[in-house]
């Protein structure tokens, strides 16, 4: 049995660090103040505001418990390694080794948090899917992805609400807008952001050929309406209703209550056909427009500052990111961080971890856009 001394003064380290990037001591300070907000018997009057304390609430409790749980869990590695160093138990020195390897791995998946420094990483993700080029392939293609960030969010415990699908001429869709709801949804599916090529044998041609097909990924944070500084003025706004065209049942509306609206000064689009009235469509497409346009302007800002300074972005809107090779031979390739994988079919059913992860840890090293 290897002396785990070494271990335990590691995992202390790790545990300082954890209690600075978790701010645990605001933490604690945030939970008993929200406390007290939580038990006004008003609290309720305004349920967007109850919803708003609850939340924060509850995220602040998980941040003290996780960190108070990890203390307690190195404590007990400690006890059991003084007591079989001392007694030359040999159980309890493998019981140690065993819980160090533990609190080891959750220390892995917390170090995430660590990555997230952007102002709305916490929030969810309102995501939009379009096809490129590669005509039927790139729409089976983009519904391809749709399925991928699904089955991602499922593995995650996230839940994700399909706001609008528009089908494609012959198969798959031509777009979709869906918003993952989850802590962190937004800071890590920014990893995904950009453009997908697929190769592969072409199920649509007759001849069997290879194709390459495109499809992207857009990422925006959900944000409260208050809080996006957007003030929208209702001249510039083009609403349309129809009739959606989805597949219906649980997926979305098939009423005339779908609607579309167009910030003309903008040109930005946003469509939602999934809630059960035309008023509550409306509400959830007007939220994602204020959320589109506040990282409109966040993204001009960004670019002003770059001109300024003289530099250019190496990952510029619509470059590629990712290629998904599923003929002649199986390989995804990230092309900002080299990582690859050859389990292509697990990628497609949602394993982005290590190429979000990758991502988040080259974004911090200084070479991320």
């Amino acid at each position: 049995m290897s002396d785990l001394t070494e271990h335990l003064a590691q995992l202390r380290t790790r545990l300082g660090e954890a209690e600075r990037y978790l701010r645990i001591g605001d933490r604690r300070a945030e939970v008993a103040r929200l406390e007290e907000d939580a038990a006004r018997p008003d609290l309720w009057d305004d349920q967007d505001s109850a919803r708003a304390i609850t939340g924060a609430l509850s995220r602040a409790r998980d941040d003290v418990e996780l960190y108070d749980g990890l203390v307690g869990r190195i404590e007990d590695a400690e006890t059991l390694h003084l007591l079989g160093t001392e007694e030359d138990d040999a159980a309890s020195l493998s019981e140690a080794d065993a819980l160090c390897e533990a609190v080891s791995r959750e220390f892995d998946q917390l170090e995430l948090r660590s990555l997230f420094s952007g102002d709305y990483d916490e929030n969810d993700a309102i995501c939009e899917v379009h096809s490129g080029e590669g005509g039927t392939d790139a729409q089976d293609w983009a519904e391809m992805l749709l399925r991928m960030y699904q089955r991602w969010a499922e593995r995650r415990g996230f839940d994700v609400e399909l706001d609008e699908v528009t089908p494609g001429t012959e198969a798959g869709i031509s777009s979709a807008t869906f918003i993952v709801k989850g802590r962190y949804a937004y800071g890590q599916l920014q990893a995904e952001r950009g453009v997908h090529r697929l190769v592969r044998i072409s199920p649509f041609n007759a001849q069997g050929k290879r194709q390459t097909a495109f499809s992207s990924l857009a990422v925006v944070p959900l944000i409260e309406d208050d809080d996006t500084g957007v003030e929208i003025d209702e001249k510039d706004l083009r609403i349309d209703t129809y009739r959606s065209s989805g597949a219906g049942g649980q997926h979305v509306n098939v009423t005339d209550s779908a609607v579309r609206i167009t910030h003309l000064p903008t040109g930005v689009v946003v469509a939602c056909q999934n809630e059960r009235s035309q008023h509550q469509n409306k509400e959830r497409a007007m939220q994602i427009l204020r959320a589109k346009l506040a990282d409109l302007q966040r993204q001009e800002r960004e670019a002003a500052l770059v001109a300024i300074a003289g530099e250019q972005q190496r990952v510029g809107f619509g470059s590629q990111i990712r290629s998904y090779v599923l003929q002649p031979y199986q390989l995804v390739k990230d092309l900002r961080t080299d990582l690859e994988v050859g389990n292509v079919d697990g990628v497609l059913d949602g394993d982005l971890d290590p190429f979000i992860e990758k991502w988040l840890r080259w974004r911090r090293a200084g070479t991320g856009a």
